[in-house]
C-alpha cells in the first residue's frame, strides 16, 4: 500500500487541502515503510488532489480534517481515508495505522 501524509512543518497538517508537502510512504504486506517521498503538491483546487495522489500511486490518506466532498473524490479515485488523526511524524502515523492502534479523533475540517 501507498500512504498519503499531509504535512506542515513535518507532521500531519490538520487541513489537508492547504499543506505544504505529501509524504508518500510505500508499506509492505508486514507493515514496514519501505521507501518514503515528500512532493510539493500543485497549488490547491476543488478536487485536484484525489487525482493527483491516484496518479501517484496512492492507496490510503491519512488526515487530520476533510470535507466530505473531498472524502467522496477520494473514494472515487480508489483511496481510502482515514480522518480525524492526531498531527504527528508519517512514520509514526503509518505504524499504528497498520498496527491498528491509530485512534481517530473527531474530523477538524468537516465542510
Amino acid at each position: 500500500m501507498k500512504i498519503a501524509i499531509p504535512l506542515a512543518e513535518g507532521k500531519l497538517a490538520m487541513h489537508f487541502g492547504h499543506c505544504e508537502q505529501f509524504a508518500l510512504l510505500d508499506v509492505d504486506e508486514s507493515g514496514s515503510v519501505t521507501a518514503k517521498e515528500e512532493i510539493t503538491p500543485p497549488p490547491h483546487e476543488p478536487g485536484l488532489l484525489p487525482a493527483w495522489l491516484h496518479e501517484l500511486g496512492a492507496t490510503h490518506i491519512i488526515a487530520g480534517g476533510m470535507g466530505s466532498r473531498a472524502q467522496g473524490l477520494f473514494k472515487q479515485n480508489d483511496i481510502e481515508v482515514i480522518v480525524g488523526a492526531p498531527s504527528m511524524a508519517p512514520e509514526e502515523l503509518v505504524s499504528r495505522h497498520v498496527g491498528g492502534t491509530l485512534e481517530n479523533g473527531e474530523n477538524v475540517c468537516d465542510h
